[in-house]
């Protein structure tokens, strides 16, 4: 049993969820997923592109990951500099830094995990989306894996309505750059990766199809 501290004096117990939440807070199960395989790992270079708040990286931080996250939004990396600092006072804050991902300062081959959750959807168009993509990909190391979950037409193909581009509004009412399976395989064969994981869709009834894509780019961090 996981015990809190009630006005830091007397040992509350927790419940199972509290503490999972206190651990993980509110991770993409996708994520965790790859948590639980072994593919995000202690002595990667992690990077969350499209980071926000950081709701993917509490475990990380946590557990003294190497972790940065980028995020076009101030605020958002604001928030989770402060979260970052209550979760390990120690963590040098500017591991999170305000960049567009098309754009962003790293090196070449420079992280072993890039993570893209719910980021890619947001894209103008097909340029922009591969100028994202293609930025993302050139910062992973040989090697290293892309993880990205994206909003996609698949299981809402008769439900989404076509704004050119590959815009489309969804079920729930907002507009988004959908992409579908030919999309995505197609996308893999360009950048050179290799699928580790099959392309996987949760339908969400009435609202959204949201597509997760795991990528190995080819060769080692020694070659």
């Amino acid at each position: 049993m996981a015990f809190a501290r009630d006005n830091a004096t007397h040992p509350v117990a927790m419940s199972a969820p509290a503490e999972l939440q206190r651990q993980f807070g509110e991770i993409d199960i996708y994520v965790f997923d790859q948590l639980l395989r072994g593919r995000i790992a202690p002595g990667q270079r992690i990077l969350d592109a499209g980071c926000g708040e950081g709701r993917n990286l509490v475990y990380l931080i946590r557990e003294g990951f190497d972790v940065h996250g980028i995020d076009k939004s101030p605020r958002s990396i604001a928030q989770i500099r402060e979260l970052a600092v209550r979760l390990e006072p120690s963590i040098a804050v500017d591991r999170f830094t305000v960049q567009p991902i098309e754009l962003m300062s790293f090196t070449d081959s420079e992280f072993d995990v890039v993570l893209s959750s719910a980021v890619l959807h947001f894209a103008r168009d097909e340029a922009d989306w591969w100028e994202m993509v293609r930025e993302m990909w050139r910062v992973l190391a040989p090697g290293g894996m892309l993880f990205a979950r994206l909003a996609s037409t698949i299981g809402h193909e008769t439900r989404v309505q076509p704004l050119g581009n590959r815009r489309y509004i969804v079920p729930d009412g907002s507009e988004r750059f959908l992409v579908d399976e030919d999309f995505l395989m197609t996308a893999t064969t360009e950048l050179g990766g290799q699928l580790i994981d099959p392309l996987k869709t949760t339908v969400v009834q009435a609202m959204r199809s949201m597509t997760t894509w795991v990528v190995r780019k080819p060769g080692s961090r020694s070659s």
